[in-house]
């Protein structure tokens, strides 16, 4: 039978879990052992600070996702976060609610995916709390990041003409959802790479650095809550309207599989299914076209062009058969969403 926290006791996790969590340094003056950590920040960066809680049942089923994989996304969605601000990620804070019944093997392996994802972008773990819970298995993740002021993306910069790109695909993360939702064997390569990208989610840092950068983005947010709720976000602070044109959506051919397979619309699946985590951006059309050619040679990936922001302050899309809707900026809402259709919006 797996141990549990209760074995080794709060001090003596923290030795076991502590080791790897600094992976950069630079710039720390004090890590996990201290009543605090102590780091400085780059000389003349903005610090940028993000933090989400995951609730076991209403974030993520524990059983239908390994703690490697859970620990990956805890810090992935805070890391997404930074890289909408254009930022660079440094340091993380991690606190768990832990219930009597979490083995602790598996919390081993949470705080293993989130070292892994922590060394694979310089991050270091510089702290949290541990506390006992009643029932769930609780987790909030901070991430601090930095930024130069003149260079910091936000969602209040889109202006009419701009053009809307994303720098992935999107729809993934809902199919896959919807497979461990549904109890569905991911018996294909392609059902297999659905699931995965719901689980393990990749955060665009290297994308929105770039953005950034460039010059030629206006707004950015990551694509959480879904496209249609997430460029709803940027039209509501903007004060603007935008034309989603479906046809040059980014769809894998894995989502059109499950599409097809499943009875589903894949620019629905898209548009409202929330947590693929791309970045959305909205960049200035002169220099759109130069902006996108240069983002594939410094990233050897795409920067999609989806769409345009418009003066209209309506979320418009625009189908393959020229017929033109106006869309609900419709995603998830933990208040809304959990309690009307009783989802869960990860696994």
């Amino acid at each position: 039978m797996a141990g549990r926290l209760a074995d080794i006791g709060e001090f003596g996790f923290i030795e076991r879990i502590r080791r790897g969590c600094l992976v950069r340094k630079d710039g720390v003056v004090r890590a996990i052992g201290d009543d605090a950590a102590a780091f400085v920040s780059p000389a003349g960066e903005l610090t940028l600070v993000t933090t989400d809680l995951l609730v076991e049942r209403v974030h993520f089923l524990r059983d239908a996702a390994g703690g490697f994989a859970l620990g990956v996304k805890a810090l992935a969605v805070n890391l997404s976060d930074i890289a909408a601000m254009g930022g660079t990620a440094q340091a993380a804070f991690v606190s768990i609610g832990v219930p009597r019944d979490c083995p602790l093997d598996y919390l081993e392996e949470l705080y293993r995916g989130m070292r892994h994802l922590a060394a694979e972008h310089g991050v270091n773990i510089l702290g949290g709390d541990t506390t006992a819970s009643k029932t769930d298995l609780v987790i909030n993740v901070a991430v601090t990041g930095s930024v130069r002021e003149e260079e910091m993306l936000r969602r209040d910069g889109a202006r009419p003409g701009d053009v809307i790109c994303c720098t992935g695909n999107l729809g993934d993360s809902r199919a896959g959802l919807h497979l461990i939702l549904e109890n569905i064997p991911a018996d294909t390569p392609e059902l297999a790479a659905l699931v995965k990208a719901h689980l393990l989610p990749r955060p665009h840092l290297a994308e929105g650095r770039w953005l950034a950068a460039c010059g030629a983005a206006t707004a950015a947010i990551d694509v959480s809550d879904g496209l249609a709720a997430d460029l709803g976000h940027i039209l509501e602070t903007s004060g603007a309207g935008a034309v989603i044109d479906a046809g040059a959506l980014p769809l894998s051919e894995n989502l059109h599989d499950f599409c097809r397979r499943f009875g589903k619309d894949p620019v629905d699946m898209a548009l409202s299914g929330g947590e693929d985590y791309v970045l959305l951006a909205t960049l200035c059309a002169e220099r759109a076209r130069e902006a996108a050619d240069r983002f594939r040679q410094a990233l050897g990936r795409p920067l999609h062009v989806i769409g345009e922001i418009t003066g209209t302050g309506r979320l418009e899309v625009v189908t393959p058969d020229g017929r033109r809707r106006t869309a609900e900026a419709r995603g998830w809402d933990h208040f809304k969403t959990g309690a009307d259709h009783g989802d869960t919006r990860q696994a």
